[in-house]
């Protein structure tokens, strides 16, 4: 898998309860929750996602709770990767299970900018800041969680037979 898109970046320690706030999450229509994405934190998300799939951020980005909805939100919203310094563990899981694809590299998250252009492969773990020419490395995706995010998640990689 690979990807390539422009950045929207954001710091430290972005919590779930600001990527879908949860006046929110009486719904279950991916839609809605897309169009709420990230409204507490950051009013220009829905226009600049249009031209950016790409999240960047600091430390413990997904923190607060469990809630499935937040990377569903960031998912459903058109952002095909999020790259940061690291992840709460439960948005990781999280993540997975519902396919979107997530790159822990600590370098990359510092040194790339808001509105950079970026590539990601999947399979060698290398990040390119086209913009800036930068190379990072971090490790790649294990097979069978490749097979889960391309698949579309867990749920859709069992139905569609891509793992068992």
């Amino acid at each position: 898998m690979k990807f390539d898109g422009k950045v929207i970046k954001y710091g430290d320690d972005v919590d779930t309860d600001v990527i879908i706030p949860a006046r929110y999450l009486n719904t279950i229509d991916k839609k809605e929750l897309a169009s709420h994405c990230m409204e507490d934190l950051d009013h220009s998300f829905q226009d600049r996602v249009k031209e950016c799939s790409i999240i960047v951020a600091g430390k413990n980005f997904g923190c607060g709770s469990s809630r499935e909805h937040a990377p569903l939100a960031i998912k459903e919203s058109g952002v095909q990767l999020v790259i940061a310094k690291s992840f709460a563990r439960i948005f990781y899981r999280n993540s997975i299970n519902i396919g979107l694809a997530i790159f822990e590299c600590p370098e990359a998250a510092e040194k790339i900018s808001d509105g950079d252009v970026v590539t990601a492969d999947a399979e060698t773990g290398v990040i390119t800041n086209v913009t800036t020419g930068e190379t990072f490395t971090t490790k790649p995706f294990p097979e069978f969680i490749g097979k889960i995010i391309a698949g579309g998640g867990l749920v859709e990689s069992i139905k569609n037979g891509s793992i068992k």
